[in-house]
């Protein structure tokens, strides 16, 4: 379909009519990216040092630090359909820089919070408000990225959108924590704080040439509805996360308790194969199926889930996680082309936002849950774990692909 005209909104972006108003231009994408890469920096970079910088007050435990931790993942969480509802109704572009501004902000905050002169109470007060809002800008910031290259690329590039914009997320999260590690030892929480603050206003600035993309506008049901479209694609992407989220947390600990070495080599060759899976073959999703792709992802990462959990020795665990990286990179974008199919173009911001939700409440819940496995049956078991919940989501691909009218899955997203 053509292009329709659109008037411009004076506090948003502009004004269409439909999915035809979407772009089919890709030259911004890099952009976008990079400044998704630089604005979760400032999110990993101080994960690794916010618990070590806490427990060095005295009479500030782990408890505490696990707090200041995990309270921004909890305001992500519960902050992502509010960010989709705005970036639908205002813009992507604005719901973006919105997000880099939260970011800077939230940083400024935690920065202030290190300086001696406050008393340790109003200090740890200041950090739990920075991490909180942290986690706000990253809703903003993620699903704005999501509205707003959607709809410069089209929805036919949904996937590249979303493959991109996990390789920028798991890019940051590899190398950010040793980058602040780095940055902490050497000089200090207040330093690393000061380049948090400073890579989401450079991600600011690189994206205030990108043009903005249509507000699509028409009829905007509430999110409920939408929860019902989207839940068995998200659930799917939430039993995915349960072997994401304990191999990142416990291979490491599992490579020592059985006496092995390169238990880091583990988590390198996992993040190399889940950046070469984005990489190389991001446009699957797009090309052949979400749920095509996503059948094949679930084997291959229950493949490398059981090579971990029955590794006689390290080498086949080596190879579990190049597996399990493997077939974890493609299903939320995967999942995520599928959403898009199923929504409105005016509902679609708040779509990802909540299909995202599932995956961040994913990673949640696992790693508590792991802990507890491993306490009453080992480590093996949490592995096993994660097997079994990525046959059950393959078992719901499957189910969905049965249902799947004849030709759906090349026709285009629905409109309002």
């Amino acid at each position: 379909m053509s292009r329709q005209s659109h008037k411009v909104c004076t506090n948003c972006d502009s004004i269409g009519r439909g999915d035809a108003a979407d772009g089919t231009d890709q030259r911004f994408l890099p952009f976008l990216t990079i400044a998704l890469l630089l604005s979760y920096m400032a999110v990993a970079m101080p994960l690794a040092v916010i618990p070590p910088f806490i427990t060095s007050w005295p009479g500030y435990g782990n408890a505490l630090a696990g707090i200041a931790v995990g309270c921004a993942f909890v305001s992500t969480i519960l902050t992502r359909t509010v960010a989709g509802s705005f970036a639908d109704r205002c813009g992507g572009r604005t719901a973006m820089r919105l997000g880099l501004c939260l970011y800077a902000v939230a940083s400024a905050i935690c920065l202030v919070s290190g300086f001696g002169f406050f008393p340790r109470p109003l200090g740890f007060g200041l950090l739990i408000v920075g991490r909180l809002l942290l986690g706000v800008g990253e809703s903003y910031t993620l699903v704005g990225m999501h509205g707003w290259g959607i709809g410069l690329t089209g929805a036919t590039g949904a996937g590249k959108v979303l493959t991109w914009t996990g390789a920028a997320m798991y890019g940051a999260f590899a190398f950010g924590g040793p980058i602040g590690l780095e940055i902490y030892h050497f000089a200090g929480f207040i330093p690393l704080m000061a380049a948090s603050v400073t890579l989401p206003c450079l991600g600011l600035a690189i994206v205030q040439s990108v043009p903005s993309a249509p507000v699509l506008s028409g009829e905007r049901d509430s999110f409920w509805p939408v929860l019902g479209v989207i839940r068995p694609y998200g659930t799917i992407v939430a039993l995915q996360g349960v072997g994401f989220a304990v191999l990142g947390a416990f291979l490491s600990v599992y490579f020592l308790h059985e006496h092995w070495h390169f238990g880091s080599l583990g988590l390198t060759c996992f993040g190399l194969a889940f950046v070469a899976g984005r990489i190389f073959c991001g446009h699957m999703p797009d090309r052949l199926g979400g749920l095509n792709v996503a059948m094949i992802s679930l084997i291959v990462e229950c493949i490398g889930q059981a090579c971990i959990a029955l590794a006689p020795a390290p080498a086949l665990a080596l190879v579990g996680a190049v597996l399990t990286g493997a077939g974890c990179s493609l299903i939320y974008p995967s999942m995520g082309v599928e959403v898009v199919k199923r929504v409105s173009g005016t509902m679609r911001a708040t779509a990802l936002g909540g299909f995202a939700a599932f995956q961040d409440l994913s990673y949640a819940v696992s790693g508590p849950a792991a802990g507890v496995i491993s306490d009453c049956l080992g480590y093996k078991a949490i592995f096993l774990t994660g097997m079994i919940c990525a046959f059950l989501g393959l078992v719901l691909v499957i189910r969905l692909r049965r249902n799947e009218p004849q030709g759906r899955s090349d026709q285009t997203p629905c409109s309002t």
